[in-house]
């Protein structure tokens, strides 16, 4: 249940939160990525982890990033080590991307998707979708609106119908 129907039950109204506002993460080259900068267009957020069995959807991440992002779609990734299979540093995660699967797609530094300690954008799915990440590479897609549009599970390859629900968004 997302604040919305919390309130409606408990007899008060309550304003929406804006989609995306505010929700910016530190990148791991330094600075910030932020999601209202990507308002009119569809994101991709995904949470991962260097040494989960799923992280070879990271080759099909890139080459969404690749044949996507000239088009204005945002891909993502968002290191964790909530299920204990990310390295330790951001130099490490970073590094380790960028030789083993030549990654160039924005990436945050290691940040917290679940848990009181979680970003305020997985705060904000699971108040919007009633949606925790429950293990690595969970795929969130907002809509050009900011708004959730869809969210896959682990095993979901982005390749398939993640990228054509992604087109779909395009102008």
């Amino acid at each position: 249940m997302n604040r919305l129907h919390l309130a409606a039950l408990l007899g008060f109204a309550l304003a929406p939160l804006p989609a995306l506002a505010g929700f910016s993460f530190d990148a791991i080259d330094g600075g910030k990525i932020d999601l209202d900068d990507w308002k009119g267009h569809p994101v991709l957020v995904v949470n991962t982890a260097s040494l989960c069995g799923f992280a070879g959807q990271f080759d099909d991440l890139q080459k969404l990033h690749e044949e996507l992002g000239p088009k204005g779609v945002l891909i993502l990734a968002v290191p964790s080590d909530d299920f204990n299979q990310e390295l330790s540093s951001d130099a490490e995660v970073k590094s380790y991307c960028e030789m083993t699967f030549d990654l160039t797609l924005p990436m945050t530094t290691i940040t917290p998707v679940t848990g009181a300690a979680a970003h305020p954008f997985y705060v904000w799915v699971k108040e919007e979708a009633g949606f925790v990440p429950g293990w690595n590479f969970n795929k969130v897609l907002l809509g050009p609106d900011g708004e959730i549009e869809a969210i896959w599970g682990s095993a979901a390859n982005p390749s398939g119908v993640i990228r054509e629900r992604i087109e779909a968004l395009l102008p």
